[in-house]
């Protein structure tokens, strides 16, 4: 039987977080980069990816910036040779790159929808695409989604086009899960509930601190927890199924929301 702290060890592993530079991303990444991978942060935003990595680096991990665009496939591609071409492998890819800029449908542009369907949804797709093909002749890997509780149930008005994205991505998840178990090659999905994060911070910028109040308290009592969560608290699962510890699961979606879904 293998040790607890074998199990969590992911020394000489090369892993690819996207959108990495910031919120659960960073998160993920400072969890793999602990546990002794070597983390490509892949990230739109170039300085603060160099400036994640630094971070990384300062403590004696290993971690390499990586600028993409991940809704963009020759992009991806690079993305993908360039962390093997650096590490020697790709083990673990961790899609967490994604935008939800509410919007009702009414107001919704073709360009708003297609937008996030391609940065959520697209990006997924070609990631796992190009990177299955580095780790099948590698003996297998790891992939994990990062979906959303609105995976499963809508949270609220305004984000048709990001839960639209966010079901695909689960339903992605099973039927390359099923697609890939063959080739040693496990994909599963994590759906974070309320985080604290950049992004969520940004998508309450210009209402008033009494609007700011009531929306806070409106969230705060679905959440049996009474809190947000912590882009750890991500990042810790997502070093879950990154290691040992889940080498039986494939085609799961772990929710990670304080139990608000169950309001």
């Amino acid at each position: 039987m293998v040790t607890i702290n074998k199990l969590l060890d992911l020394t000489g592993k090369a892993a690819i977080v996207t959108g990495g530079a910031k919120g659960i991303g960073y998160g993920i990444v400072y969890r793999l980069a602990e546990a002794g991978a070597r983390v490509l942060v892949a990230d739109i935003d170039e300085d603060t990816a160099k400036i994640v990595c630094k971070k990384m680096t300062d403590k004696g991990w290993q971690a390499q910036p990586f600028t993409v665009d991940v809704s963009e496939e020759s992009q991806v591609e690079t993305m993908i040779n360039a962390c093997n071409d650096k590490f020697g492998s790709v083990d673990i890819l961790v899609n967490n790159a994604g935008i939800y800029p509410p919007k009702p449908v009414a107001q919704m542009s073709k360009e708003d929808f297609e937008r996030v369907i391609n940065v959520n949804l697209r990006s997924t797709f070609l990631t796992t695409k190009h990177a299955a093909e580095v780790m099948k002749p590698q003996g297998g890997g790891k992939i994990i989604n990062i979906t959303s509780i609105d995976a499963l149930h809508p949270s609220m008005v305004g984000l048709a086009h990001y839960d639209a994205s966010k079901h695909g991505m689960w339903g992605f998840t099973k039927n390359s899960a099923l697609e890939l178990a063959e080739h040693k090659i496990w994909v599963n999905a994590i759906a974070p509930g309320g985080i604290t994060t950049p992004g969520v911070a940004s998508m309450s910028q210009g209402a008033t601190a009494e609007q700011m109040a009531a929306s806070t308290e409106m969230f705060m009592s679905k959440i049996p927890m009474h809190r947000m969560g912590e882009p750890d608290e991500i990042g810790m699962v997502a070093l879950f199924l990154a290691s040992e510890m889940a080498s039986y699961m494939t085609g799961e979606q772990i929710v990670v929301d304080g139990g608000a879904l169950l309001s």
